[in-house]
């Protein structure tokens, strides 16, 4: 079985050399770009299995050179940053982020992200409990779980992996309230908890895609699909 094939867009030439060697070590194959531009000259050659994006990086931005990606590709994206502050995480996940870490960050849980991301990238359709491979409804909104297909109105919706996974969570128990910390273990595999933020940025998307009346907030417990 090939490598799984990273790219990682980093300029700071000390931690794209360690951070290379980590993964590589972990059994990745690493295509390493030092700029925005150069890495997005790397993803349309190659097209990697996963992009690795540091926010700030010259030529073209991590915020942007992800919004490039998404407008081509469903493939996983993680954003770096070396801040924590809000605005740069909601930022990268409203570019089309499916995850972010922040620096400095260890070797073993850069790794243990990166495969959890790909790991909901790559189940399909009958991996999921879910998935009774019946055509779900939810007003005009209908969901072909097998197909891994969404349409409103009749129109196809372009969801990322990581929406159509959450879209199918809600869908398997309607008008029932899922709190972030489920969503979080179950969407994004995080047995060990994480950032709320990751899962409220990502159901905005995916409201402004299915209605924003369709998933209902319910306030300080989580969200829920209006059936």
């Amino acid at each position: 079985m090939a490598a799984t094939h990273v790219l990682f867009v980093e300029d700071d030439d000390v931690i794209r050399e360690a951070t290379t060697l980590s993964l590589e070590r972990d059994g990745f194959q690493v295509t390493a770009a030092p700029d925005g531009l150069t890495g997005l000259d790397a993803f349309r050659a190659q097209r990697p299995d996963l992009a690795l994006l540091d926010v700030m990086v010259p030529g073209l931005d991590g915020v942007s050179l992800c919004r490039r990606i998404r407008d081509e590709s469903t493939v996983p994206v993680i954003m770096v940053s070396a801040r924590a502050d809000a605005i740069d995480i909601v930022l990268g996940l409203e570019a089309g982020a499916d995850d972010y870490v922040t620096k400095p960050f260890d070797g073993a849980v850069l790794v243990a992200r990166i495969r959890a991301v790909l790991r909901r990238f790559r189940a399909s359709a009958a991996d999921d409990p879910q998935d009774a491979g019946a055509l779900l409804s939810f007003g005009d909104i209908a969901i072909d779980p097998e197909g891994m297909e969404v349409t409103r109105a009749g129109e196809r919706l372009a969801l990322t992996p990581t929406e159509m996974r959450l879209l199918l969570e809600f869908a398997a128990t309607p008008g029932t309230v899922l709190s972030r910390d489920r969503l979080l273990t179950r969407v994004w595999d995080y047995e060990w908890g994480g950032d709320t933020r990751v899962v409220d940025v990502h159901v905005q998307r995916l409201r402004a895609k299915v209605g924003q009346d369709r998933i209902e907030t319910v306030r300080g417990f989580g969200y829920k699909l209006r059936a």
